[in-house]
């Protein structure tokens, strides 16, 4: 095998959003040698200037489409929250240098207009990647390796379950009205499915039958969890099922994975649970979102899963972990040329699809044929 040709094409950076994700990923950005210029973009200005100040960045304006008139932006991170997606992107897609994006999941939270934006992408030629943090972490890679490596054969059927603290759906809605499509399955279950359709390979789901129930966050406006089965066009299967209402009390980092795969010629199984590291105390401390919900968690966890937080672990000011090697490749890939494992923008539309499809299912009650009219799963 020939080694790669290395080029170095300097970067210009546009991160829309300073939240707690755009945050992670503009220090990583400001700390690798390709990013020769950054520009920050928030609508909360203190809060924007603050980190503009932090990362020492070269631009900041509350104002996106100021930001992506900058002639030094050749990519931009599209890091707002869920609902926000479509303006930024639709943005990035009008302006003249044709950016390359990185863009938190998912491309919008309507199918309909998810379909829009992908078929711009695609028709614009526009390199579009969605943050699917998850197949950045070791356990994942090496699983992925041994599959294409054949060594479980076509892979016929899985098991896939999630478990969440009821935290997630508390913070994620707290922040907008418009919460009827922040389902279980669109705002954290697809990191999941994103996986096991990963692992699984390039396989077509052709049916969705699932079931929902909402006794425990119903006032909130969404469901407690939701289960369903897949079927694919080669007859393979999936049961893919999601809740988010463990009780607070419970580990509050902790997205709990575990996915099992058969194979023609054998099965992988995966623990990502986090119970190998348990940390209890009678020290109060805050981890992920407890921070932001001092009402829900008053003093912070007592147990913690350690290394259960997604993006990774901070120490010595730094993050360690999943979120730094997701976009340090795709930092590479733009300066270098390397591959790179990241969702495709029609991987994040599929998703996207998949899980509202299951969230229809669940609520006639029968199972819908794929692919599906994208105005019935907004009805």
């Amino acid at each position: 095998m020939s080694a790669p040709v290395f080029t170095k094409n300097p970067i210009g950076l546009a991160v829309i959003g300073c939240g707690s994700v755009g945050r992670l990923r503009a220090g990583l950005a400001r700390a690798y040698p390709g990013v020769e210029w950054l520009g920050l973009c928030d609508v909360d200005k203190e809060k924007g200037e603050k980190l503009s100040s932090e990362l020492s960045a070269d631009f900041f304006t509350t104002d996106y489409v100021e930001l992506l008139g900058r002639s030094e932006v050749n990519a931009v991170m599209v890091c707002t929250t869920n609902n926000d997606h479509v303006g930024p992107i639709r943005a990035t897609l009008e302006a003249g240098n044709k950016p390359r994006m990185l863009v938190e999941k998912p491309l919008a939270t309507s199918a309909v207009d998810s379909a829009k934006l992908l078929k711009d992408i695609e028709g614009e030629d526009i390199e579009a990647f969605v943050g699917y943090t998850q197949r950045f972490r070791r356990k994942y890679i090496a699983v992925k390796q041994q599959i294409l490596s054949g060594h479980i054969g076509d892979p016929t059927s899985g098991v896939a379950k999630v478990f969440m603290n009821g935290i997630s759906p508390h913070h994620n809605l707290s922040r907008t009205e418009h919460r009827s499509l922040l389902t279980p399955m669109v705002v954290s279950g697809t990191h999941c499915l994103d996986m096991s359709l990963w692992l699984m390979g390039d396989k077509k789901p052709v049916e969705i039958y699932s079931r929902s129930v909402d006794t425990a966050l119903g006032g909130l406006g969404t469901q407690d969890a939701t289960f369903g089965i897949f079927t694919f066009e080669d007859r393979a299967m999936l049961s893919m099922n999601m809740s988010w209402a463990l009780p607070l009390s419970w580990p509050t980092s902790a997205y709990s994975m575990d996915i099992g795969l058969v194979g023609t010629k054998g099965a992988i199984l995966i623990d990502d649970t986090h119970r190998d590291l348990v940390m209890a105390t009678d020290e109060p401390h805050s981890t992920f979102r407890t921070k932001d919900r001092p009402d829900l968690v008053k003093d912070g966890p007592k147990v913690s899963f350690l290394g259960s937080y997604p993006p990774g672990e901070v120490m010595m000011g730094q993050l360690w972990g999943a979120l730094r090697e997701e976009t340090n490749s795709w930092l590479a890939h733009l300066y270098t040329g390397l591959e790179t494992p990241h969702a495709t923008a029609a991987e994040g539309h599929r998703n996207l699809v998949l899980t509202m499809a299951m969230d229809y299912s669940a609520k006639i009650g029968k199972p819908v044929s794929l692919p599906v009219d994208l105005e019935l799963l907004e009805k």
